[in-house]
């Protein structure tokens, strides 16, 4: 499956404009490339713009990874959710509160990296597991419909909006 395979029924319109920032490829090969695309755009990242805010109450590059992280966790349970239940019907999460209670400011770049490692290759597999049945599977969250394949290729294209942003922002 690729991104423009998926009916726009089976995810909410805020979404697309992830969906619409990953090629043309499989969610695994999206995730993998993606994986690689961020380890070597945040191990250039100049150390000392690790805690800087480009504005009054602006997340730190540390916090935008951890968001990316702590998202990729939340719709990895919404994704192994749908494809293992029927009808699941799952609720939004405060990405601002999350933030707020991170202490991503606290952690090491190196600290934050493995975890991101960690949590790709765990979503990674959560991926290969699924037979193609699985993928078209849709539950709602927040209400709004939700498939696995869509919540994949949101993972992915939320990463990529991020790194545009610390790009445009902070680098």
């Amino acid at each position: 499956m690729k991104p423009s395979e998926i009916p726009p029924t089976h995810y909410h319109d805020y979404f697309k404009r992830y969906i619409n920032l990953v090629n043309e490829t499989s969610i695994e090969k999206a995730l993998l490339v993606g994986k690689e695309m961020a380890l070597n755009f945040y191990q250039s990242f100049p150390e000392k713009t690790w805690n800087y805010q480009y504005a009054e109450g602006k997340w730190t590059p540390k916090e935008v990874l951890l968001h990316v992280i702590d998202t990729e966790r939340v719709f990895s349970y919404r994704i192994l959710r749908i494809a293992r239940s029927e009808n699941a019907d799952l609720s939004d999460f405060d990405e601002n509160l999350f933030a707020a209670n991170s202490e991503a400011n606290t952690r090491s770049v190196k600290s934050l990296l493995d975890e991101y490692k960690t949590v790709r290759d765990a979503t990674f597999s959560l991926f290969n597991s699924f037979s193609k049945g699985s993928l078209t599977k849709i539950g709602k969250a927040n209400g709004k419909p939700l498939s696995v394949s869509a919540a994949g290729y949101i993972i992915a294209g939320h990463e990529i909006h991020h790194i545009n942003i610390i790009k445009e922002r902070y680098v």
